[in-house]
């Protein structure tokens, strides 16, 4: 076991570069950095929440207001369905998340039964759908969704939210951002080197939910005034500066999901900023057939439940393009084109709590980060030295291999070091040196059985390799339960723990090998300088 193979040899110079390659930029300023050529690897260790300082902020998802949205759908799903199916009906209203219609003709209840029920979807479980339908007294029929249905809901709504809000802040270019789920309805945002909370709040906290809908012409400027609004008909807020507010048709024509693209850009006559749109296949063809509907109509850019534009339809707009024109300036009609891209939110989110961590005690903790780190080091550079002589400075080389290892992997990764994975990287070096130990001990015992140096070397290589392994994929499973169970700083500890355990094996078993093997080579001893 205990030779100068060529092939470790080879790897361990490899590895030795590819640790130094990757570790100096660390060590470089940054202009000196910017000056060498672009093929020099620059990547630094991405520093996490607690070391580089950013913004955390704590979300909850408004579920109550989802469901809400969603029993006011299937209102008008019910309507639409009824009306649909030549089927007269009284009372349709929800309350406490119960929607309940009365059928004027007893001998249709049934025929009303049955398609209701056709607007409900299967669960996932495949038993049942999430609409349920029951008939009561007076030729009364009930809709629910079922609970397992809510909580789909809900669970799906913050899964959205997170893909949403990472879109979101990728764009901002912030490196790296953390999201996570916490418990049922909560979203954990820490965004390392984003000092501005305020600015990542009107990014994130925008709904962005767009429609088209369909101006209610019937309605009259005293229904306007009263407020009274005929079923299936909603007064919208406006923000065009042309009316108080509009009536429109509360089924949406076509919504925002079904976009593909939103840029910024000029109105080709009046040179203002708009953004223009694209729809996707199904979404062209709405929008294609509801304007060749209705020429000569309007129809409403509705953006959070707020109208911001509201034109006459000349002609019917084919191709699945348009644009939306307003009181835009450039960076406004940037911003909305940013979030349509990204999607909107599927609810809105409540701020439960923002912090900010400053660069300055972020920059503290690196510093003593490495303050425990160059103690921990030495500490372990003069114990190993002092119990085992030459032996010892081969393992304190190792143990400088491996932080060279653990920092170049990590930069090259871009993995996120935080103050937790500091306290991994000392452990680390802590287990690398027990390996050293546990095989120069070994190597002690067989010099002292009689064996010849080098058969005592090798033997004690052998003997510890278990002993090493056992004590090392324990640790290896214990990061992977705490990387897919944990968050945040607990993932940075395991993450590097991980990094930390492979390259502690590699540089206390085949560096410290090689090592040894060439001063076998090199001094031929007739005693172990350990024995």
């Amino acid at each position: 076991m205990l030779s100068l193979s060529r092939w470790k040899i080879v790897l361990v110079t490899l590895s030795v570069i590819f640790g130094i390659v990757f570790t100096l930029p660390n060590l470089l300023p940054q202009k000196t950095l910017d000056a060498l050529p672009g093929w020099v690897p620059k990547q630094k260790l991405n520093l996490g929440l607690d070391l580089q300082g950013g913004s955390y902020l704590l979300y909850e998802v408004d579920t109550a207001q989802l469901r809400k949205e969603r029993l006011d759908n299937l209102v008008e799903d019910v309507r639409n369905t009824l009306r649909t199916a030549g089927i007269d009906f009284n009372g349709l209203a929800q309350a406490n998340g119960v929607i309940g219609v009365r059928i004027d003709d007893a001998s249709k209840v049934n025929a009303a039964v049955t398609e209701l029920r056709k607007l409900g979807s299967p669960l996932a479980s495949g038993v049942g759908t999430d609409v349920n339908v029951a008939t009561r007294a007076d030729q009364r029929i009930e809709l629910t969704f079922s609970p397992d249905a809510a909580r789909a809901d809900a669970s799906k709504a913050v899964d959205q939210s997170i893909e949403t809000i990472r879109r979101r802040i990728d764009s901002l270019g912030t490196k790296e951002p953390t999201i996570t789920r916490q418990g049922a309805d909560r979203i954990v945002i820490q965004a390392a080197g984003e000092s501005d909370p305020e600015r990542l709040k009107a990014v994130i906290g925008k709904t962005a939910k767009l429609t088209f809908q369909m101006v209610d012409e019937t309605v009259t400027p005293e229904e306007m005034a009263s407020g009274r609004m005929p079923p299936g008909t909603v007064m919208v807020p406006s923000g065009d500066g042309y009316a108080p507010a509009y009536a429109l048709k509360k089924r949406a024509v076509v919504s925002g999901e079904e976009l593909v693209d939103a840029q910024q850009a000029f109105d080709g006559q009046s040179g203002r900023p708009v953004v223009s749109f694209r729809f996707n296949g199904s979404g062209s063809k709405k929008f294609g057939d509801a304007t060749a509907r209705n020429i000569g109509k309007r129809f409403a850019i509705v953006l959070d439940n707020k109208v911001i534009s509201a034109p006459t339809i000349q002609t019917p707009i084919l191709g699945g393009s348009g644009q939306i024109t307003g009181n835009f300036t450039v960076e406004s009609a940037s911003e909305l084109s940013l979030l349509l891209r990204s999607g909107a939110l599927p609810a809105q989110l409540n701020i439960e709590e923002q912090r900010t961590v400053g660069a300055e005690l972020g920059a503290d903790a690196v510093r003593a980060g490495a303050i425990s780190l160059a103690i921990g080091a030495a500490a372990m550079f003069v114990f190993i030295i002092l119990a085992y002589g030459l032996f010892g400075v081969f393992a304190a080389l190792a143990l400088v291999a491996n932080v060279l290892l653990i920092v170049g992997i990590m930069s090259f990764s871009q993995a996120t070091l935080t103050f937790p994975g500091i306290a991994g990287l000392i452990l680390t070096l802590a287990v690398a040196v027990d390996a050293n130990v546990l095989i120069y001990e070994r190597m002690r015992d067989e010099a002292a059985a009689g064996r010849s140096p080098m058969s005592a070397a090798d033997t004690g290589y052998k003997l510890a390799l278990v002993s090493i392994l056992d004590a090392n994929i324990t640790s290896l499973i214990s990061a992977g339960i705490m990387f897919s169970f944990g968050s945040g700083p607990v993932k940075g500890f395991a993450w590097t723990l991980a990094i930390g355990v492979f390259t502690s094996l590699f540089t206390a078993i085949i560096i410290t090998q090689v090592l040894i093997g060439w001063w076998f080579k090199a001094a031929k001893p007739k005693k172990l300088p350990i024995a």
